[in-house]
């Protein structure tokens, strides 16, 4: 278990910022990771703050390991016919969250949860499951009988027994909502850790962009390149994260939907980076679940988000918007990089 918790604290970016001493910064745990908020200019404590407070009210209105929580509210009345009362956060989130699972379908679903549950990844004893537990959970994942309706700003699930996990989006949004109360309070330059998830506000304060370092998946001291973030999130999901093992066999938490097993797409981590923060936190897991060329050829189709694929076979692919202020470090880690171009 100590294995365990400690990979949830593996740092996936390195931040090479060479920005001077920030204003101020905050560092807290919550959404199962530890975040910190650095911002600076005028005001710099007072904003930081409030970027915190709204980080964890957030979480305890979308976590479902919190009693109270609007998502716990929800899955709790799984198959009783209870249309639950949502605020305007949770339902857009929701709503999102089901349009994601329209892009690449059997790629994403937030309703995986109870295989999640099924493979003690919210638990402290992780197992894989035995045929018939795995064939119960997989039969309660269907995001197309999560019931949305706007109007009444309420939500339900259709069958007893299903749940909600927000977990792949709820970084995302909490980095849009964050960085909102930064602007609001009149900060141009901040720099948002939020666990696996950077966000980068305005330059630095010298006005060039944040470097940021994307780690190695097989040693995290190491980092395989550096890209160059300004007004943009960059979100990556690996199998390195969370993990165990048993009987020799290694199994990590990304679960594909399809099979109810952690995916296995032939690729070791996904980092997207986008300025809408929702998409790059929804896409890292999907497109890790996809694998690299169903991701690519999802790129594109697409103009509003860039990829770093690291694969199983040690190639780095990295899409021409990135390259630009791109540095590649991985060669002297065994690693080859390609520029991949529409």
């Amino acid at each position: 278990m100590k294995r365990a918790i400690a990979s949830l604290l593996i740092p996936v970016f390195f931040l090479l910022t060479g920005c001077g001493t920030a204003e101020a910064q905050e560092q807290f745990f919550t959404m199962d990771t530890v975040m910190s908020i650095t911002v600076y200019g005028k005001g710099a404590a007072e904003a930081a703050s409030a970027a915190r407070q709204e980080v964890e009210a957030l979480n305890a209105k979308l976590s479902r390991t919190e009693a109270d929580s609007l998502i716990s509210q929800l899955n709790a009345h799984a198959g009783d016919g209870t249309a639950v009362d949502m605020d305007g956060d949770t339902l857009e989130l929701l709503t999102f969250a089901k349009s994601v699972s329209q892009l690449l379908p059997g790629c994403f679903d937030i309703t995986i949860a109870p295989v999640m549950d099924a493979w003690g990844f919210t638990g402290e004893e992780r197992h894989v499951p035995d045929d018939d537990t795995l064939a119960a959970a997989m039969a309660l994942v269907d995001s197309d009988k999560l019931l949305i309706d706007e109007a009444a700003g309420t939500a339900r699930l259709e069958t007893a027994g299903m749940s909600v996990d927000l977990g792949a989006v709820a970084k995302g949004w909490a980095a849009a909502r964050a960085e909102a109360v930064l602007r609001e309070a009149g900060v141009t330059s901040a720099l948002l850790d939020l666990g696996r998830n950077i966000t980068a506000v305005g330059p630095k304060t010298d006005g060039t962009a944040w470097r940021v370092g994307v780690a190695d998946p097989e040693d995290d001291s190491q980092y395989l390149c550096i890209v160059s973030l300004e007004d943009q999130t960059a979100s990556t999901s690996g199998g390195y994260e969370r993990w165990f093992e048993e009987d020799g066999v290694r199994y990590h938490h990304i679960i594909d939907p399809k099979t109810g097993y952690p995916a296995d797409s032939g690729l070791k981590s996904v980092t997207v980076i986008s300025s809408n923060h929702l998409l790059a936190d929804a896409l890292s897991t999907t497109l890790f679940v996809a694998g690299p060329e169903a991701a690519l050829d999802f790129w594109r189709s697409r103009d509003d988000f860039e990829l770093v694929l690291c694969t199983d076979q040690g190639q780095l692919l990295v899409t021409e918007g990135l390259e630009a202020g791109f540095e590649f470090r991985g060669e002297e880690l065994g690693y080859d990089c390609q520029i991949v171009r529409r």
